[in-house]
């Protein structure tokens, strides 16, 4: 199967049984999990004693061997194996008079290179790109751009001349999205990079849904340390979520609306989030009324609807409309876009000290107080029952283990068997830390409003502060930090981190789509004017044609590419056509 190789283990030795065991390089402090047992060889090389077994091909694996007989470890190997390889451990005796005994690992078949479906896509994808922009090009010459409209219909040849690549204007942007404009009252012009920001997090995001090609790297990760795809992009829409609320909120209240009018908004929207995000997590409604027994009840949405509802009220609380707002004087210059909203900033860190408390100090029974691990197999198995230490503990609590998720990625390596939540209760709290971080970028955009290079070197100087703070809570390193980066978790660690790559991402973007122009932001400008629409449509048709068929191989990679970018590229289609006759949905 994939992520699998063949192993066929030999055993040469006359009067011993051997015990295989293994132990996976990604599973941190673990127990050796039993494989096979390989029985003694009848005394002649050609009959010797051999057990077939399947090995992990993910990541570097140690294979244990030990005596059946008592006398310890006979061979310890370090390898990673190669995708549909197949393989053979032979274990000898090089001398009968010291029994020294070898093992030898021997490649009977390569592995394929599951690796070449990737950069085949790759290519295909750049060479769309490649005829794009030659045509573009081409459309810029006179006599080419006049021989292409008079072949359109006439009526249309103005507006496609003015909307190429552009904006929705005034009227379509208060109606579709409550991002403001931004740089005048006359133009009153959205910021193309936020939308294009959250279009490229969104679009990577149904992509790894759909399966990411059934690519190890395009899955969560177990636990602690690496950061792959899926753990940067949820992040990445919460951080650009909080800078919308910033602009939002400033416009809104500019052009008149008053606070109990906005404050309404934001319970509805809050009150619609959650609610489409319990009906999107929970797909057997369509077999019938929803059960309760089994109802999960935290999610994507829930969590993205809470965290507004806290951000934007805390925003509302305390912003002030008008111009004005954004040329307040404070004793320090350097500080003019944090100094004014210093009752926000007490209040993120007093959220911070409530999460410190609950995850170290709160006794969970059965489990170290402070403990963060994964439980399972973790930790040699001291803890098997504490996945996610605090943080799963109160979900248990006040939830109840059938509403939860139920199928952690914590079971995979660290065979843990804990339902844990990884958008459980007390992971929202730096969730709105996220969202406050992506809030204080929309405040540096509204203060230093058409200086484009304060505006950069801010998004600088915080992407710095958030990656010396990473640096100390993690010492640098994947496990032995103060507080690890934990995507299941929501760590502190994680957002710093997440919030570091977040500024210097938006920072490209806005350079790039804002103020130099080079790019329009296609094709990720469009999915990010339907966000909620492509996130909510993506999961409600995940198992429909022609977003998923039946495939002639399932162990295959390629199939798996092929069909999950042809579904995201067919999101990122609906999202043009959505965008070019002018339908957004919003909530």
């Amino acid at each position: 199967r994939m992520d699998q190789a063949l192993l066929l283990v030999r055993n040469e030795l006359p009067a011993q049984g051997l015990r295989l065991a293994a132990l996976s390089g990604a599973c941190h402090q673990c127990l050796d999990q039993f494989l096979a047992f390989i029985p003694p060889s009848n005394g002649t090389l050609r009959n010797p004693g051999t057990t077939a077994v399947m090995v992990d091909t993910q990541h570097p694996l140690t294979l244990l061997l030990n005596s059946s007989l008592g006398d310890g470890e006979l061979c310890k190997i370090q390898y990673h194996f190669g995708e549909f390889g197949n393989y053979s451990l032979v274990v000898k005796t090089l001398s009968t008079s010291t029994k020294t005994v070898s093992c030898e690992l021997v490649i009977n078949e390569g592995p394929i290179n599951s690796y070449l479906p990737i950069l085949f896509a790759f290519l295909v994808y750049m060479g769309i790109l490649a005829i794009l922009i030659v045509g573009h090009l081409l459309m810029k010459i006179g006599p080419v751009r006049s021989w292409v409209y008079k072949k359109l219909n006439p009526r249309e040849t103005d507006r496609l001349i003015n909307s190429e690549l552009g904006s929705p204007n005034t009227t379509d942007s208060i109606s579709s999205d409550p991002t403001p404009r931004l740089w005048s009252t006359a133009s009153r012009q959205r910021l193309r990079s936020l939308d294009t920001f959250r279009g490229l997090s969104l679009i990577i995001m149904v992509f790894v849904n759909y399966g990411g090609g059934k690519y190890w790297f395009f899955k969560h990760e177990s636990w602690n340390g690496k950061l792959y795809f899926p753990s940067v992009l949820f992040s990445r829409f919460v951080f650009i979520m909080g800078t919308s609320i910033s602009l939002s909120l400033s416009s809104m209240l500019k052009w008149g609306s008053s606070k109990q009018k906005v404050l309404w908004k934001i319970l509805w929207r809050s009150f619609l989030l959650i609610l489409l995000g319990i009906i999107v997590v929970n797909p057997n409604y369509c077999l019938g009324p929803l059960s309760w027994d089994n109802l999960r009840i935290p999610g994507v949405l829930q969590r993205l609807g809470f965290t507004y509802l806290v951000v934007a009220a805390l925003e509302l609380l305390f912003t002030r409309a008008g111009p004005e707002s954004a040329t307040l004087e404070t004793p320090c210059p350097a500080l003019q876009d944090i100094l004014p909203y210093w009752p926000q900033w007490i209040f993120i860190l007093i959220l911070e000290v409530i999460w410190l408390c609950l995850t170290f100090l709160l006794p969970v029974p059965g489990c170290p107080r402070g403990y963060l691990g994964p439980g399972g197999i973790g930790d040699f198995g001291s803890y098997p029952n504490c996945t996610g230490g605090a943080a799963g503990y109160i979900d248990r609590l006040l939830l109840g283990e059938k509403h939860m998720y139920q199928h952690p990625s914590s079971s995979v390596i660290y065979q843990t068997t804990m339902p844990y939540d990884p958008e459980g209760i007390l992971g929202t709290i730096n969730t709105i830390f996220m969202a406050f971080l992506g809030l204080q970028a929309g405040k540096i955009i509204l203060f230093y409003k058409d200086h484009h290079k304060q505006i950069m070197s801010r998004f600088v100087i915080w992407s710095i502060v958030m990656g010396i703070i990473s640096a100390i809570l993690t010492k640098c390193s994947k496990e032995e930090g103060f507080i690890p980066i934990n995507k299941n978790l929501w760590s502190i660690s994680y957002v710093t981190t997440m919030s570091c790559f977040a500024f210097i991402l938006l920072l490209l973007i806005y350079y790039l789509v804002d103020v130099k122009r080079l790019w329009s932001g296609a094709p990720f400008f469009y999915p990010g004017m339907n966000s909620i629409l492509v996130y909510i449509g993506h999961e409600v048709f995940e198992n429909y044609f022609p977003f998923k068929w039946k495939m002639q191989d399932s162990q295959s990679h390629a199939e798996h590419l092929t069909q999950n970018l042809t579904a995201t590229t067919l999101w990122v289609i609906i999202s043009y056509l959505l965008y070019k006759r002018k339908i957004f949905w919003k909530i």
